[in-house]
């Protein structure tokens, strides 16, 4: 973007009033009116917070259209209370800008915004804009509601729980081969819809939200699936002190996904230990499993069980893999680390 549109852009106050304030209707956000917000959720219900940050250049590239950008901000902290069983209400922003950006990315990141808005029935409360070296730089801090007494932590999977996941596994992290190497999908023979697939779930996450009051009610423990599927198996077996054993032939896969495997078995590591597929890992015990896959269905998820969790034993993996009856070892890390 050039420097004559930088410095054209309006001051903190104007974009505020022009691009954010529409987006703040709910009667506690007073249209961004004020310094705060007043909050709370529904009687009965128990408040669930959560907050991420992304950063250009690594959660997301710094060509990548600002109305896409929005619509990942938000979508994986939507994730997040999914993952717990909440309802999303609302979130906070917080938007750290360069001077290169201009007033049309701004127009076009609150554009994506109220997508998701309109999508979830949730409103901005509030936040803050600064001036940042190298933007763009975004916080955001998402509020849900669980009647109370129902979150569904990861910390209370117990052995016998059967391990499910939704969706398709290792689509995003396959899709960022495809932008960091723009010759993979050709060499592969990928067709353009394949292609196209695979790049938009790295963009685009689709919080499962429709996914929450199955989990309240049949789930033990649950996570969103954002660092990696057997990194975050295996937060949630360190906290829960329980031990996984997964079959990956039972790993649901994309169309797109399981071409990338034929042609090259290697992939099948990159898809598992891959990060951003913001997909549900939840433990749900044999008795309730039927019930869950039923109330899934009902709620227009897929889901796949993937396997079984046991007592821990310090002799051995916290998680075992196998593949059509086969001990798998991984290669490579097993998983995304901010560190």
């Amino acid at each position: 973007m050039s420097e004559k549109a930088a410095s054209s852009r309006p001051g903190e106050f104007s974009l505020i009033e022009r691009y954010f304030a529409p987006l703040a209707t709910s009667a506690g956000a007073v249209h961004l009116q004020d310094d705060a917000a007043v909050f709370a959720p529904d009687t009965g219900c128990d408040l669930v917070v959560t907050k991420d940050m992304l950063m250009a250049g690594v959660h997301f590239f710094e060509n990548d259209p600002p109305f896409e950008v929005a619509q990942k901000a938000l979508g994986v902290n939507l994730s997040d209370l999914a993952a717990k069983g909440a309802e999303p209400k609302g979130y906070l922003l917080g938007l750290g800008l360069s001077k290169e950006i201009g007033e049309e990315w701004v127009a076009e990141f609150c554009r994506g915004l109220k997508l998701v808005q309109d999508q979830f029935q949730i409103d901005l409360l509030g936040g803050d804009t600064i001036s940042c070296p190298q933007g763009p730089l975004l916080s955001v801090t998402a509020f849900g509601q669980v009647p109370k007494g129902q979150v569904v932590r990861r910390n209370e999977a117990v052995a016998g729980a059967l391990l499910y996941v939704t969706g398709t596994i290792g689509d995003a992290a396959l899709g960022l081969q495809l932008r960091l190497n723009e010759e993979l999908a050709d060499k592969l023979e990928l067709s353009v819809e394949q292609r196209d697939f695979l790049l938009n779930r790295y963009l685009l996450p689709q919080p499962r939200v429709g996914a929450a009051q199955a989990l309240r009610d049949y789930a033990v423990a649950a996570m969103d699936v954002s660092d990696g599927l057997v990194a975050d198996l295996g937060h949630m077996c360190r906290t829960s002190h329980v031990q996984a054993a997964v079959r990956l032939e039972n790993v649901p896969l994309s169309d797109a996904a399981s071409t990338m495997i034929a042609k090259d078995a290697a992939f099948r590591e990159t898809a598992i230990t891959g990060g951003d597929d913001y997909e549900i890992l939840a433990a749900v015990m044999p008795e309730n499993a039927a019930a869950f896959e039923v109330a899934l269905q009902k709620a227009g998820l897929r889901c796949a069980q993937i396997g079984v969790l046991s007592a821990a034993d310090a002799s051995e993996e916290m998680i075992s893999l196998s593949l059509n009856g086969k001990a798998y070892a991984l290669h490579g890390a097993a998983g995304f680390r901010h560190f």
